[in-house]
């Protein structure tokens, strides 16, 4: 007499079936990571480091690692590539864990392939960040990219928080005027960080000695980039306002508090760092506070608008 062995699970039937704590956190792990790339990328380039490993893929000719003769920089700049495989780890692990929901979830699914997809096109850009001697541009592309991720990461952390609650909508679009504000602050953060990135360029940390630099006058191009900055802070401030005196908007009043903080945060360590000289630490907290801005801004364009679903 035979016996039939039952049939062996797949290995997907042990994923979640619905939005869990996992999930929630892999999304947080994500933005947390996405956030952590721009502020390594930035030491490298404020310790000199953006040619530690003068090649690509390789870091130096005949060699993956770097050698002695590169000194530190070489190490700065191989450890600042390796964190690319902790976010290849981060975006798969995020993609399993929701790969059972991608049909009733597919903002989230395609959120989460899409941060992984920006991972190898942010090593392509880096390669030629490396070719091109450290061209400003292409510096200015590399970080642009990153911003654009954490807002894609900030939208997924929306979402599976949401659903983590048992809820399945960030809530009910604002009205009229609070959508145009949340416009009016996702394009003024958008020009400000697109902007920011050309003083960036004009300025003295090229990330390496021998880097092209703008030719543009430092004063001129700074005044500039704070015109988005001041609408910025106005739409924000009246947002908040609107937000604080009608209860329809109350879910707005903490996203837009957190705006408030970043956005205050950024101006003064803005304001610090070009009367002195831009000193190494600041420039590095003012990287961060752009990161936090792209994550900020969009989290109140989002709850304002509802305009994607989950």
């Amino acid at each position: 007499m035979s016996t039939t062995s039952p049939a062996t699970n797949s290995w997907t039937d042990k994923l979640p079936t619905a939005v869990n704590n996992t999930v929630h956190r892999l999304a947080i792990a994500s933005l947390v990571s996405q956030i952590g790339i721009i502020i390594t990328g930035g030491a490298v380039r404020l310790t000199k480091s953006g040619l530690g490993c003068s090649q690509w893929p390789n870091c130096v000719p005949g060699s993956m690692t770097p050698v002695p003769e590169m000194g530190v920089h070489g190490l700065i700049e191989f450890g600042n590539r390796m964190l690319t495989f902790i976010l290849v780890a981060i975006a798969v692990a995020m993609i399993v864990s929701i790969w059972r929901m991608r049909s009733a979830h597919k903002t989230i699914y395609r959120l989460s392939l899409a941060l992984l997809a920006g991972i190898p096109a942010q090593a392509i850009i880096g390669g030629i960040t490396v070719l091109s001697q450290l061209n400003p541009w292409v510096v200015s592309l590399h970080f642009l990219v990153s911003a654009a991720m954490v807002m894609s990461a900030t939208l997924l952390a929306n979402r599976t928080g949401a659903l983590r609650r048992g809820e399945t909508s960030l809530g009910a679009p604002a009205g009229t005027t609070q959508r145009f504000l949340a416009w009016t602050i996702f394009a003024t953060s958008a020009l400000a960080l697109v902007l920011g990135t050309v003083v960036t360029g004009t300025g003295p940390h090229a990330g390496d000695a021998s880097a092209p630099r703008h030719m543009f006058d430092p004063y001129i191009v700074t005044r500039i980039h704070v015109v988005p900055v001041y609408l910025l802070v106005a739409a924000t401030v009246v947002a908040l306002v609107l937000a604080l005196r009608h209860a329809s908007d109350a879910t707005l009043r903490k996203p837009l508090l957190l705006l408030v903080g970043v956005v205050a945060l950024q101006g003064v360590i803005g304001y610090v760092q070009h009367f002195t000289g831009l000193p190494i630490l600041l420039v590095l907290a003012h990287m961060l506070g752009a990161s936090l801005l792209a994550a900020a801004a969009v989290n109140v364009w989002d709850r304002s608008t509802g305009k994607f679903p989950f």
